[in-house]
């Protein structure tokens, strides 16, 4: 059997939004969870935190141990593992008894999302060659729109009574089935033919990609920190009501899908790095718009928007990193993901933190320090982007 480029892309955007149901299923329960698992006194912050931290640190995890393995073993096989880890995990969650339970569980998701997140780039980046930036996009879009799906899924199940355990298993339906659809397929070659990967210890002498995975790390952690809390902040900070902080996430998400696609349409032609420059300015104040303006709605608002201006900038990363080293292989994606995820560990966490010394307004407006970051670091990796 041939390699059939757009069937096996399609695909993998289907497979993309599985690995987005690990990471945007648990906040729109958040709020109950807390109250199930937390008994009379419910969950803390903290512990919240933590909870939304289980699956990133799996993600990393994942994406670092499958990184290597993929280049010698073939990407085929690694897709596969990781759809059935999500499948198992959602089935894991669905009955967990327990808050340690849970935390195992949504690490499985995790750890299944991470060996997805780290092999899909990699193959769609090898099927389509000639506009791998614009194609980090399109594919890290599919991300955004199994994000909007699994919230607006999730929200229905909330407000029908079928709660966590429900929604679990309603979400089992799409791994089980890409299972399936993945099997006959042939993979791509993950570096151009005839060419030999390049290894990690030779990237590792390189100060640009070095860059690079800061980059990724702080873009990582301005999209994933409000992401995760955003529902919670909402309800407990804006005083909405819970199906408002379902639908806020619903389009935070949105915005980010417009945002991608905006790049997948029309940015063959736009300097990325100016792009993702102004993204981070931009998401800089709307963060401290999102956490003090005094009129809810506005600072709603605001929250969501930042879901279009931040939503370049790990996939754009990944785009002109791989343009850079199209020798990479899968072991150069994997350090870039998990460091870029490294920034969806502990950003949420710190957020709960400073949020349980003082309040959610403070604890939202940490996130703006990544971007603040970021900018400067991109525009002088653009003065030394070409070799």
């Amino acid at each position: 059997m041939k390699v059939a480029p757009r069937l096996l892309t399609n695909l993998c955007y289907l497979a993309m939004m599985c690995l987005s149901i690990g990471l945007n299923l648990l906040p729109v329960f958040l709020t109950s969870l807390g109250v199930t698992y937390g008994g009379e006194a419910g969950l803390s912050q903290e512990e919240m935190g933590r909870l939304t931290a289980s699956p990133f640190g799996g993600l990393v995890l994942g994406i670092l141990a499958a990184g290597p393995l993929v280049d010698r073993w073939g990407a085929k096989r690694f897709v596969q593992i990781g759809n059935v880890l999500m499948a198992v995990s959602l089935l894991w969650a669905a009955f967990a008894p327990s808050y340690l339970s849970l935390a195992v569980a949504l690490f499985g998701m995790g750890l299944g999302a991470g060996v997805l997140d780290m092999v899909l780039s990699p193959v769609v980046a090898a099927l389509n060659p000639e506009r791998r930036t614009v194609a980090m996009n399109w594919l890290h879009s599919f991300y955004c729109v199994g994000a909007v799906v699994t919230i607006a899924l999730g929200t229905v199940a909330l407000q029908a009574g079928l709660g966590w355990r429900g929604a679990c298993l309603v979400m089992l339906v799409l791994p089980v089935g890409l299972i399936a659809c993945f099997a006959p397929m042939k993979f791509p070659a993950l570096v151009p033919e005839g060419e030999v990967v390049l290894s990690i210890r030779s990237l590792a002498r390189e100060w640009w990609f070095w860059g690079a995975m800061l980059a990724i790390s702080l873009g990582g952690a301005a999209e994933l920190g409000i992401a995760q809390w955003l529902p919670a902040y909402a309800e407990r900070s804006l005083g909405y009501a819970p199906w408002v902080g379902g639908m806020s996430l619903l389009l935070f998400s949105v915005t980010m899908t417009l945002g991608r696609m905006a790049v997948g349409w029309f940015g063959k032609n736009w300097d990325m790095y100016r792009m993702m420059a102004w993204a981070c300015a931009s998401s800089v104040v709307l963060f401290i718009a999102g956490s003090f303006l005094p009129i809810p709605w506005m600072a709603l608002a605001a929250c969501i928007a930042v879901g279009f201006t931040g939503s370049c900038l790990w996939p754009t990363m990944l785009g002109v990193t791989a343009n850079r080293y199209p020798r990479g292989g899968a072991s150069m994606y994997g350090l870039l993901s998990a460091t870029g995820n490294v920034g969806g560990v502990f950003m949420p966490w710190a957020v709960g933190i400073v949020a349980d010394r003082s309040n959610m307004h403070w604890g939202l407006v940490i996130s703006v320090v990544a971007p603040l970051l970021m900018a400067p670091l991109v525009l002088v990796m653009r003065r030394h982007a070409s070799r």
